[in-house]
């Protein structure tokens, strides 16, 4: 099992959450093809839009990519974006302010949003922790091998 960041707008993270799916990378492939089946991706929105809108700088949505392969999807326009399936979980919406410190990909960084710019990256289990726990969800039944395995 691994753990990920994505990036993505807040409304287009509500997309994916109403659909049951996530895009990365304006529905690149790569991205989705080096999520596995059981994988744990949470979403981190600089802004509560694309381009114009406002700054939340949050971790918005959590959830487990399920056993289903890559596929694309017609958006119109011919815009057809890979999209992975994901089971998204109840959480709160979580500034990423306070964790600073907690997260090992901040930590001690004068310039920390930088890692959000590569719009998708690995984290730690201890990272994905720190994130789920301040969201409001309970990873320790799913995860309790893991933890008490680091």
């Amino acid at each position: 099992m691994k753990f990920w960041i994505g990036v993505a707008s807040r409304d287009h993270v509500a997309i994916g959450r109403a659909g049951g799916f996530c895009q990365m990378n304006h529905g690149k492939e790569a991205p989705l093809r080096r999520l596995g089946a059981g994988d744990r991706i949470v979403f981190y929105s600089p802004r509560t839009a694309m381009n114009a809108g406002e700054p939340i700088q949050a971790f918005t949505a959590i959830g487990e990519v399920l056993p289903r392969p890559v596929y694309q999807a017609d958006m119109g326009h011919g815009f057809r974006p890979f999209r992975r399936d994901v089971a998204f979980l109840p959480m709160r919406e979580t500034p990423i302010r306070p964790l600073l410190q907690d997260l090992s990909f901040t930590r001690g960084q004068q310039s920390w949003g930088y890692a959000f710019r590569r719009g998708h990256f690995e984290i730690s289990l201890d990272d994905y922790a720190v994130i789920a726990w301040s969201a409001g969800v309970d990873v320790q039944p799913a995860l309790e091998p893991l933890l008490l395995a680091s």
